[in-house]
């Protein structure tokens, strides 16, 4: 049997939101497996600073701001992506935002922003860079999705929106893109600590509320996300497509 290998030695990324959170921890993944990797964000700060780190694990990396809500700003960030890697493999699909309130409570304007990042932005993104793997016959996208793509929470009616709708992105993707060798999955974590969903996992009741309710008696970690981000992303998944591979602890078979 001629069994592919966990190496993405020789494969250019791009994760836009990587400067922090669940897009650093899936940047570091595959940084450290060789992977050459473009991570994106709006904060130039937070970018410089991921970028370094992730320079110290060998692969060449590089922060290019860009807000995935601008058209605009998407395109020049791919263009400058080609002119430093010369090609784009890998696209992670991350950048996104998340406000708890109670359907009154959310304006017109948060649902927008959130809506436009979470899932306005993926398609953006997904649909500049699939021209350039189209164009190549191979490649492979991940889009980071979440639990709430499939289970409602309350006071999350933007969120759960956004990422159900990543969901069926995923999908429609994998039909349309499979043609040209192009696989399409979604990460969906569950609750992980140092991630977006943080914030209000430090009220004790909801933590241990929440670790109660979960298969494996605990939360995530980021570290958690390695093994997933790896499989999606290199050959082993290669007869892998149109899938969300929940990483949550058996929370949601609960």
């Amino acid at each position: 049997m001629n069994i592919p290998q966990y190496d993405l030695k020789g494969k250019n990324a791009i994760v836009t939101g990587g400067t922090k959170g669940i897009g650093y921890a899936m940047a570091y993944t595959l940084a450290h497996y060789g992977a050459n990797v473009i991570i994106t964000g709006r904060n130039t700060q937070d970018g410089e600073n991921a970028s370094k780190e992730l320079r110290s694990l060998g692969p060449n990396v590089k922060y290019i701001p860009c807000d995935v809500t601008k058209k605009d700003q998407i395109g020049q960030m791919i263009n400058e992506a080609i002119q430093e890697f010369g090609t784009i493999d890998i696209l992670v699909n991350n950048a996104g935002m998340n406000k708890r309130q109670m359907i009154h409570d959310v304006e017109e304007e948060t649902w927008d922003q959130i809506i436009n990042t979470n899932l306005k932005g993926y398609f953006l993104t997904g649909q500049l860079v699939s021209k350039h793997m189209m164009e190549r016959k191979t490649g492979v996208i991940i889009n980071v999705s979440s639990i709430l793509g499939s289970v409602g929470i309350p006071y999350m009616s933007s969120y759960a929106a956004s990422k159900g709708g990543v969901d069926q992105l995923t999908r429609v993707w994998a039909h349309e893109l499979g043609p040209f060798n192009i696989r399409v999955n979604a990460l969906a974590p569950g609750f992980l600590n140092k991630s977006m969903s943080g914030g209000w996992l430090s009220e004790p009741k909801t933590k241990q509320t929440l670790i109660d309710s979960t298969m494996l008696g605990r939360l995530g970690e980021l570290e958690d996300l390695a093994g997933p981000t790896l499989f999606l992303a290199s050959d082993m998944s290669s007869y892998v497509t149109g899938h969300v591979l929940y990483v949550e602890g058996g929370w949601v078979a609960r």
